[in-house]
């Protein structure tokens, strides 16, 4: 099954169902293509100040070797959209982003001795995520792959072809990925699936990968919060402090896009908060026997806002929903108001049963709701 991805074919599900795909993330390997994301190279004397300027956290302190996820916002500091930037050298850089992002980076490099690239095009990338992962990349890379750090990055040959490698990803397991010129993509991903045969690696699409990330707590753009530049109403704009992402604002590094109106955001609070959301399954397993149905998993993560409440009162909303196979129950990120975020705090959610609109019962819950030690060892 395929699905529009950026302008590419991108493969949804290889199979009827992606329950193999998605055990193969958490069990052994999991090989995805990741080429669709937006990406840009940055080079000269003043890239590290474009950067700074742009992102919310302090590029000043990435190192060469090292990967960054943060957040770049407009002016009123409500975020533009997320992603990961990697110092490659002392003065360049790779960024990706889920959107187009080459004017904004460009406007902002006025007056900066700095060239920026679209390399979308040229650059492909895979990623290959699993607890087998690094027993895979042993068997057919050059260098030493399991000294590579979380969120470090490094050149390496897999099987004569350059490639730089990141131990990064969007299944919140250990897993790394593959960057290489676009013309070399197949050649590394039979590579990768030659060698990861022992280790049972299964080509795996954007349905595995959806549950995978929600567990993880990841969120994704157009889903979990609308990017500024489409908003149409304030409701629709969120700054990071709302869609968690606090923690890589540095208020205190020298001034970036957004920054006083984040640094009153952060003396006031924000309104809003995501927060992960545990199901009760019971409650839902209530509702539907009340009418005589046996509750049905829903077959894939759902994408539909549903709606969250306190006492009655609409408090906030799901946003990304599924059935974790891992945890054995339903799981969501929502966003709710500030005085509901509190961990354990006791909501209902809105389910739709026999065509009636019900309320099941549901607990703020601690993300990520799934983190393997093996993820950063």
């Amino acid at each position: 099954m395929w699905r529009d991805w950026s302008g590419f074919f991108a493969v949804s599900s290889y199979e009827v169902t992606h329950e193999r795909e998605y055990n193969a993330i958490r069990n052994a390997a999991a090989l995805i293509d990741i080429s669709p994301l937006f990406k840009y190279r940055l080079s000269g004397k003043d890239a590290v100040r474009l950067v700074d300027r742009v992102l919310t956290r302090d590029a000043t302190k990435i190192a060469v070797g090292q990967v960054v996820y943060a957040s770049w916002c407009d002016g009123e500091g409500k975020v533009i959209d997320d992603g990961t930037v990697s110092r490659l050298e002392d003065t360049v850089y790779r960024w990706t982003a889920a959107e187009p992002n080459l004017r904004w980076f460009r406007e902002n490099a006025l007056g900066l001795d700095v060239r920026v690239e679209d390399t979308s095009e040229t650059l492909a990338a895979l990623a290959l995520q699993g607890p087998t992962s690094r027993e895979i990349l042993k068997a057919c890379t050059d260098g030493d792959i399991g000294s590579l750090k979380y969120f470090r990055v490094k050149s390496f040959k897999l099987r004569g072809i350059p490639v730089e490698i990141s131990r990064t990803g969007y299944t919140g397991d250990l897993g790394y990925e593959i960057w290489m010129e676009s013309s070399r993509a197949l050649e590394v991903w039979d590579a990768l699936m030659e060698a990861g045969r022992p280790y049972d690696i299964t080509p795996s699409g954007i349905y595995a990968l959806d549950v995978a990330r929600i567990e993880a707590g990841l969120i994704m753009l157009d889903v979990d919060y609308t990017s500024s530049r489409r908003a149409v109403i304030p409701t629709q704009r969120y700054s990071p402090f709302e869609i968690g992402l606090g923690k890589s604002v540095h208020l205190e590094k020298a001034p970036f896009i957004g920054q006083a109106a984040l640094r009153k955001e952060a003396k006031k609070g924000p309104a809003r908060q995501l927060v992960g959301i545990d199901v009760d399954w019971i409650d839902v397993e209530r509702l539907h026997d009340e009418v005589g149905l046996a509750p049905a998993l829903p077959a894939t993560a759902s994408r539909v806002t549903v709606p969250i409440y306190r006492d009655g009162i609409q408090v906030g909303y799901a946003t990304s929903t599924t059935w974790s196979p891992s945890l054995k129950k339903m799981i969501a990120l929502a966003t709710v108001q500030s005085d509901c975020a509190e961990l354990g705090t006791k909501l209902q959610m809105e389910l739709t049963v026999d065509h009636k609109r019900k309320q099941a019962g549901v607990t703020v819950a601690k993300l990520p709701f799934f983190n393997p030690p093996r993820k950063t060892a």
